[in-house]
């Protein structure tokens, strides 16, 4: 298969003597065709091909071996940065989860005990770390008792350090009256 395309791109019988511009019909047309060809069809591409395939690395692999990992390595602080930012976003959340659990267990102990801020203090900061210094504040207002807890954002993790604001969970629950 390969013998009759080299042989055609030569130029034989059916297309000898008429020129490369003027191929006869079944052979593909202009002369640009048949270099075309005869590019594609030799086993192992012609010297042109390999020559320009060399200096993409493609052959020899010599020019840009390791081109991916200098890019991931580029890379790297970027995703990173990314995902530190992501993570730390995850820390504030929680921190407004616990701080809002907090202040809904010191109001609920608030309202239900005669111990009142005493018994609010301790609900409110019993599942919470000292990393997180958290800071409840409770008392009655009308009909509710409400408690609010402020805590601070971990810097990365807890016990790390805290960024330089807090966040504030606010509950209030209806005040149990004992009867005689």
């Amino acid at each position: 298969m390969a013998t009759a395309a080299v042989i055609r791109a030569r130029g034989t019988a059916r297309t000898r003597g008429r020129g490369p511009a003027t191929d006869g019909p079944g052979t593909g047309g202009s002369a640009h065709g048949r270099r075309q060809r005869r590019r594609t069809a030799a086993p192992g591409g012609s010297r042109d091909a390999r020559a320009r395939s060399a200096g993409r690395g493609t052959v020899t692999g010599a020019p840009d071996s390791g081109q991916v990992a200098v890019e991931f390595l580029g890379m790297l602080p970027l995703i990173a940065a990314v995902l530190v930012a992501l993570w730390q976003l995850v820390l504030v959340g929680y921190a407004y989860s616990l701080a809002a659990h907090a202040a809904d267990r010191g109001a609920r102990a608030g309202a239900a005990s005669e111990g009142g801020a005493a018994a609010c203090q301790t609900a409110a900061t019993r599942d919470i770390g000292a990393a997180y210094a958290p800071e409840p504040s409770c008392g009655p207002s009308g009909d509710l008792y409400r408690a609010t807890v402020s805590i601070h954002v971990p810097l990365l993790f807890p016990g790390a350090g805290s960024l330089p604001w807090t966040v504030t969970g606010d509950a209030g629950a209806v005040r149990e009256e004992t009867r005689p």
